[in-house]
Order: structure tokens, then sequence, then C-alpha cells
């Protein structure tokens, strides 16, 4: 797939019946594809899980690294679909991006990567954990995680996503039977929130869109919605008694 054309996504109206109301512009844009272009910045346990699960779905995925090299075990593990880069080949290189390294790195990352985050749908799944990564903690405590994402990584079209959850409860509970596990989401693209919602279902869960990027706080550590196993229905229950 070229990345410069516009994505072609899969309509999941039906896919997410009865999980949650979604725009009526999502669903219009939501179109039918295959083998989407994933760069993963920060190939970490977040990064090469979720990464994982993709490649398996049939998607060519980057992983990324300061030291590419490190990446070949795992690289080599997932076959032709899968390959290591620099953090610049890989926003080059997808039609999309998982974002899976230390908040603290967040403010360098959009000042280093400026020119190829624009434009680029960003799926963020970073937490700001005071012991490590310090006083942007205190701004996304204050002014929320997803409208500081979006404050460093500016000209990027940012969906929190995948940060609620350890490595561990997704590989686990990836395509598991019955009922999928939820993942919330939030955005201020609706585009990037179609994008991000099939992604989301081909790694194996159901999306469930919370709202803006200032609505991420109620999924953000420490938030209501942080760290919950439950089914997309249980999630919009429990958003509803929120709002």
């Amino acid at each position: 797939m070229d990345r410069r054309r516009l994505l072609k996504i899969v309509a999941f109206t039906a896919v997410l019946l009865g999980i949650g109301t979604l725009p009526n512009d999502v669903n219009a844009q939501a179109r039918k594809s295959s083998g989407t272009k994933i760069g993963i910045i920060g190939s970490g346990n977040i990064g090469s899980t979720v990464g994982t699960l993709w490649v398996k779905a049939g998607h060519q995925v980057l992983f990324s690294s300061r030291n590419p090299e490190n990446l070949k075990q795992l690289i080599d593990s997932l076959g032709p679909l899968a390959q290591a880069g620099t953090v610049r080949k890989a926003l080059t290189f997808g039609d999309a991006a998982l974002l899976a390294v230390p908040y603290g790195a967040y403010p360098q990352i959009g000042k280093d990567y400026a020119q190829e985050l624009a434009g680029k749908i960003v799926l963020d799944a970073g937490n700001a954990v005071p012991s490590r990564d310090g006083e942007i903690s205190k701004e996304a405590a204050e002014l929320g995680i997803g409208l500081t994402s979006a404050k460093y990584l500016p000209k990027a079209r940012i969906v929190r996503a995948f940060n609620t959850l350890s490595y561990l409860v997704l590989a686990n509970n990836a395509h598991r039977a019955g009922e999928r596990m939820a993942i919330p989401i939030a955005g201020d693209d609706n585009e990037a929130l179609a994008v991000a919602s099939k992604l989301i279902q081909e790694a194996g869960f159901d999306p469930v869109i919370v709202g803006s990027l200032q609505s991420a706080k109620l999924f953000a550590r420490g938030g209501p919605l942080y760290g919950q196993q439950i089914t997309a229905k249980e999630m919009q229950a429990r958003l509803k008694k929120l709002q």
C-alpha cells in the first residue's frame, strides 16, 4: 500500500455492533484494507507484543530501535512481514505508527522527528510514570495525557490506545474465545480513530471510543478505565456512568 494514498479500511459498523457509539463520519471513512504498513516506535514489551499480533494478522511491520541489530531474534521469529530499522525509517515506512516508549522521551521525539510525524496516524501507548518520567508526569496529570501528547507531537494524528494493560495480558487475551477484551481509545481525528479501531480489531481486541483526546484521562494511568480486563459492552456501561 502506498503510504501517500488515503488508507482504505474495513467498514466496522457491523463489527462493532453493540460495542459502542461511533461518529457517523468515522463509519463512513472505514473501507476495506489489508497489508497495512506499520512502524513500531519502541520495540520493548508493548511494542513487540502488539507488533507481533499485527504481523500475524498479515500486516507489514517495521520494529525500530536505537540499535536495530538487537531485534534480530524477534524479526527472525516473525518471518518476511517483519523487519527492523531506525525510528526515522519506521516513521517513513508506515501508514500508521505505534508509539510505545517512556513518556519522558516524547518532547525529544517530537523535536527530532517533527517532519516524519507530520500527518502520521500515531497510536499512542505511553504512560506518564512520575518515578521514571519526571516533570512531564505532572504536566500530564494537570493537562491530561492526551492533550500533553498532542502538545509534544503537534502535527501527528494521535489516538491514545494500548496503554491500559500489560503486555502479558495483551498476549494472553488476543483473539480470545467468546467476547473479546476491550481496548479504550480516544482521539480528535475521525479517520485516525477509524484506522486505529481496525488495527485493534485485527490484533484481536474490541476498540471502544471513549471520546476526544481530552477524554483520554479516563483511561490514563490511575483513571477509572485503566487496567480493566473487561468486554466492550462492560466498558461502555462503565463509561456511561462516568459521563
